[in-house]
């Protein structure tokens, strides 16, 4: 009788969570085309970056899907272009976790092309452990926050000379997780967490676009973050040193695809950051479901944001 009970709640439970989901899941529907423009997607041989970079060539920009793996990034790039008859779609190598890669990314970037309309910052990664990058920096604060950062702020004159160009942070309503300091962006003087690092990472990509949209005002640049929604991916799956705590969430993995969204739903609120007259204009904002979002305190500290800015700056050597 109670083993009856018990999958008659939990049958209840998956198909509250497939309704609430259905219910409050955004779609852009704007059919805005990209001719003529120059889109930068990284870590787009994969998931929600895979079927942003496809839908983005639909409209018919020229798509640069910045990847690590070469393989991968050249068989997405095929693939885009069979699916979407767009023959300007092209894979460049970019190893976030390597600050030299980035610059030489962005350097090949500003040598090459004349003009960026949309950067969006959609790699992460999520369960490294407290591993270290040979730049001494965490790996996964490096992939998910410094390295976008780095990107970024090299590709601002590109950026700023397009004008109405927009930068879009791919970040996570797990940014709720974070217990952030950011004197210790390396996690050194704490236990590692792999839940609280990916939240910090997160929280990290919207206090970046606070900040920088202030700094960006009467450019004509905006930048505005989101959180894509459970998507099934394989962000936990690939993970090859899993915590306990990925572990059993990859245990929960079937009962989680039930109400996850496809990864085509999952990559909606980035296209539609991406092409919608809607936030023409609008920066500095987090979004979810094609919609703005609340966030926690932590990630609407201007003050923070600022600070965090500048301890980016050094940690990169964005000066030097």
């Amino acid at each position: 009788m109670f083993l009856m009970y018990f999958v008659l709640v939990i049958f209840a439970v998956v198909l509250i969570g497939l309704l609430y989901t259905k219910l409050t899941l955004g779609i852009c529907k704007c059919s805005k085309h990209l001719v003529g423009k120059v889109v930068i997607i990284t870590g787009a041989n994969t998931g929600i970056g895979y079927e942003t970079a496809k839908d983005l060539a639909f409209r018919g920009a020229r798509v640069i899907l910045a990847c690590r793996n070469e393989q991968r990034g050249l068989t997405a790039q095929n693939n885009i272009i069979t699916d979407t008859g767009n023959h300007d779609v092209h894979f460049r190598q970019l190893d976030l976790a390597s600050l030299s890669s980035v610059r030489k990314f962005s350097e090949n970037i500003l040598t090459n092309e004349k003009r960026l309309d949309i950067l969006i910052n959609n790699a992460g990664m999520v369960g490294a452990k407290h591993t270290k990058t040979t730049d001494g920096l965490l790996l996964d604060m490096q992939s998910n926050h410094l390295g976008p950062f780095l990107l970024t702020c090299l590709l601002l004159p590109l950026l700023k000379k397009t004008g109405s160009s927009r930068i879009i942070n791919v970040s996570s309503m797990g940014h709720r997780f974070a217990k952030f300091d950011v004197n210790d962006l390396n996690m050194d003087k704490v236990r590692y967490s792999s839940k609280v690092s990916y939240g910090n990472t997160k929280l990290c990509n919207i206090l970046m676009s606070v900040e920088l949209s202030q700094r960006l005002k009467g450019t004509g640049v905006t930048i505005n973050s989101l959180h894509p929604g459970g998507v099934d991916t394989d962000i936990i799956a690939n993970v090859v040193n899993q915590s306990m705590f990925l572990k059993f969430m990859n245990l929960l993995r079937p009962i989680f695809r039930a109400f996850a969204k496809s990864r085509w739903e999952g990559a909606q609120t980035t296209i539609y950051l991406a092409v919608s007259p809607e936030v023409e204009g609008v920066s500095g904002y987090y979004y979810s479901d094609c919609q703005q979002a609340s966030t926690s305190k932590l990630a609407q500290d201007k003050d923070l944001a600022r600070k965090l800015w500048e301890v980016s700056e050094r940690l990169v050597k964005l000066n030097n």
